[in-house]
């Protein structure tokens, strides 16, 4: 049994922002529902999979519902910055969407990461439930947190130190 649950439903407000230095970051999903927030950790890589995900999975939702309205990717830079005080809940190991086609509804899953020691039926889960609208603006605001920082390497997905990148796709050689 999980050690909680937690369904944010409906988010009046969901975001993702880092804060730090770039290299020494750390990344953020945080939601608003009345007088809660909730925040959770995860790592940039899984920002930028989730913000590659959710336009994927959009395109799967339009041509499943062509009758569905585009969902706006508009957003106002200083409406999505996190807010404090940032007191995590958990860290993400996996993280996940579905969709409530009845209440035209996302839901953004996710799971805490866990040691090896940890019965895995004991992770923490969280679900976001928000808008199409409100989830392409995180992904269109998630992949700008992702470009302010370090570059990412086009062959391998993870972040270029200024000095050189080992990277595992060119066999470990530094570019």
């Amino acid at each position: 049994m999980p050690r909680f649950e937690i369904d944010v439903d409906p988010c009046d407000h969901i975001t993702a922002d880092a804060i730090g230095k770039p290299g020494q970051r750390v990344f953020y999903i945080q939601a608003y529902q009345d007088q809660r927030t909730i925040t959770i950790i995860i790592e940039k890589a899984q920002l930028h999979s989730l913000a590659i995900g959710v336009e994927q999975f959009f395109a799967q939702i339009n041509e499943q519902n062509p009758n569905l309205s585009e969902a706006s990717g508009d957003y106002v830079e200083e409406v999505m910055r996190i807010n404090p005080p940032v007191d995590p809940l958990f860290r993400v190991g996996e993280i996940g969407l579905g969709y409530d086609k009845e209440r035209d509804l996302v839901v953004l899953f996710a799971k805490e990461i866990l040691t090896e020691e940890d019965d895995p039926e004991t992770a923490a889960v969280v679900r976001f439930w928000a808008t199409r609208t409100q989830v392409r603006m995180l992904s269109r605001w998630g992949m700008e947190v992702i470009t302010r920082g370090r570059p990412i390497c086009p062959q391998c997905g993870q972040p270029e130190e200024p000095e050189g990148h080992f990277c595992p796709k060119k066999n470990g050689h530094f570019h």
